[in-house]
């Protein structure tokens, strides 16, 4: 069980996502007004707000929500380790994992200023096979 504690979208791709009080999360699409969203196989990103500590301490670099371009920052679970096919619940929305990183795009702020991104070893992306409204403090649970 973990929390959710940031949701973020950006209008445009190749733009740093920014948190929105709630968000509604479309079946089968992802993250309502996000950019990303669409009938694909990574419709959600989300992202450990542990890893992104590990990497605000180890570059003395604060980093603001979504500035990795996830649309959840999620704490308590250890997202990169669970396997693919893993389902994710939060409220009536069902998640399920499709992929463990990806390459980071050419001109990542956050690369240019230190030389690492932790997206191509701890992003993690979903399609939504529920939909619904989410925020900020909801729980979200591994379904076993």
């Amino acid at each position: 069980m973990g929390k959710i504690l940031a949701v973020c979208i950006s209008e445009q791709k190749g733009t740093l996502k920014t948190a929105v009080d709630k968000g509604l999360m479309i079946k089968d699409f992802g993250l309502e007004h996000d950019a990303h969203a669409g009938k694909w196989h990574r419709q959600i990103s989300l992202l450990a707000v542990e890893a992104v500590r590990a990497f605000e301490e180890k570059y003395n670099f604060k980093v603001p929500a979504g500035a990795f371009g996830e649309n959840l920052l999620v704490e308590g679970i250890d997202l990169k380790n669970l396997p693919i096919g893993t389902r994710l619940k939060v409220n009536d929305i069902l998640l399920e994992i499709t992929q463990i990183g990806k390459k980071c795009h050419l001109g990542c702020n956050i690369q240019k200023q230190t030389g690492e991104c932790i997206m191509p070893n701890q992003g993690v992306f979903a399609i939504v096979l529920n939909g619904g409204e989410i925020k900020a403090q909801d729980t979200i649970f591994v379904e076993v």
